[in-house]
């Protein structure tokens, strides 16, 4: 299933770029998609870095591409089903800023003292 997955990705990330991009007015990228077991469905996730408008406006372009899209996978992977696509927003970039953003703002002592060793190894040699 992950072979079919990953063909399906970049073949929708190359109809993506031909047919979506020119629309946006934000970066697009095809970061994932989870076929079903049937091959009836598949969930395609999105990257979208831009403003929420234009996050909104681009699950609207690629729903109205929906069709055409499943037409020309029909035609380009050979499969037993053509699966219908659903486009979901994948967070997982934002959510990852939004980590390093937060650990940036902490004021974490540095793995390594002046020494050259780190606490684990301090740690363990009071126990010595």
């Amino acid at each position: 299933m992950r072979r079919v997955n990953e063909l399906l990705k970049r073949e929708l990330s190359l109809m993506c770029e031909r047919r979506v991009v020119s629309e946006l007015n934000a970066l697009l990228t095809v970061t994932g998609v989870q076929t079903a077991a049937d091959l009836r469905h598949a969930k395609v996730y999105v990257s979208i870095l831009g403003p929420s408008e234009e996050q909104e406006k681009a699950l609207n372009v690629l729903e109205q591409h929906r069709r055409e899209f499943q037409k020309d996978l029909s035609r380009n992977v050979i499969l037993k089903y053509t699966p219908v696509l659903s486009f979901h927003i994948d967070h997982t970039l934002e959510d990852a800023d939004r980590v390093l953003g937060i650990l940036d703002e902490l004021d974490l002592p540095d793995a390594e003292d002046k020494n050259g060793t780190t606490g684990a190894q301090e740690h363990a040699d009071d126990h010595r």
